[in-house]
């Protein structure tokens, strides 16, 4: 397979990935937070602040916000880096839209109860996580939801000291506390119910979000020693497509000199590797420790930015 079929064969995965996401995040988003009035962050969840004070389809609301953003960013950002957000909007515009159709609705208008009268925090939970992990997916495949991902995008460009997240954090609470402000969600004490609900849906949901893309990228160190030392680093290398660093030890105890195998590879490759290992040595002395970050070829990149005055 060429390079440039492998090319196209990834950006496959990642626009069927991220549709898959934004799915999750539809099922989640009108089955389990709509019906119960749960506000949420982003311009999802603006828009379905507005379609609780005034009926206007949520959907409407979201592709009109998000049409407006693109045009702004379209200078700012360019269109390579807009494709997969633009992808994502009108994939999640047109999701929710059927997926409130099919839905049976209730009296009100809005989607029938799944887990029943007074469960808020229970389908707020569940929502939560939902919404979490599809967000995650959508990421992980280097996609974006857009609305307030636009916005920290550009803002990030013109200033990169301040980081995407406190941009995010900040529109999503003035989201959120834009709840105070529509009587039609009822006494001032019911609209302070609703904010810190939603309050509790950006902590669950950006929980729920770092966690699953942490438990993706997590990276772990292993040493190895072992007599048999050269036949492991020889199948952990070819058999893995492994880089693997030989050090020299040597035995306090015993006074012998011996090598040691370090690896760093991702968590999800453990149990190949200490399969390898037990097949060749299965009284090998293995250390197996969780790393902060590995940064460099075949893991992530070091996104730091470099001031001219330091380049220079």
């Amino acid at each position: 397979m060429t390079i440039q079929h492998k090319m196209i064969l990834n950006e496959a995965k990642d626009y069927l990935f991220i549709a898959l996401g934004l799915f999750i995040y539809t099922i989640a988003f009108t089955v389990f937070l709509m019906p119960y009035q749960i506000v949420a962050g982003g311009v999802t969840g603006l828009s379905a602040i507005i379609y609780y004070a005034t009926g206007f389809h949520l959907e409407n609301t979201y592709i009109i916000i998000n049409g407006i953003l693109l045009v702004v960013a379209l200078k700012i950002l360019g269109v390579r880096f807009l494709m997969k957000t633009i992808f994502a909007i009108f994939t999640l515009y047109f999701m929710l839209m059927i997926a409130q159709d099919l839905i049976p609705k209730q009296e009100n208008g809005l989607p029938f109860k799944l887990m029943g009268e007074g469960q808020d925090f229970m389908s707020m939970i569940i929502g939560c996580v939902l919404t979490g992990i599809a967000l995650a997916t959508v990421f992980t495949n280097n996609g974006s939801t857009g609305g307030t991902d636009i916005i920290a995008a550009s803002v990030n460009k013109y200033h990169p000291n301040v980081s995407l997240g406190n941009v995010l954090l900040a529109a999503d609470f003035c989201i959120i506390g834009s709840c105070m402000f529509f009587p039609q969600f009822g006494t001032y004490l019911e609209r302070a119910h609703k904010v810190m609900f939603g309050f509790c849906v950006m902590a669950m949901e950006n929980y729920t979000l770092d966690y699953v893309m942490n438990a993706r990228r997590q990276s772990v160190q292993f040493m190895i020693f072992s007599k048999k030392w050269q036949e492991i680093a020889n199948a952990i290398g070819t058999q893995m497509n492994h880089g693997v660093t030989i050090l020299d030890g040597h035995g306090w105890y015993t006074g012998h000199q011996m090598k040691v195998l370090c690896i760093l590879a991702k968590k999800n490759e453990s149990v190949n590797i200490f399969r390898l290992i037990k097949m060749i040595d299965p009284n090998a002395f293995v250390s197996q420790s969780s790393v902060i970050g590995v940064y460099g070829e075949g893991f992530d990149e070091m996104r730091v930015k470099i001031k001219e005055k330091h380049q220079e």
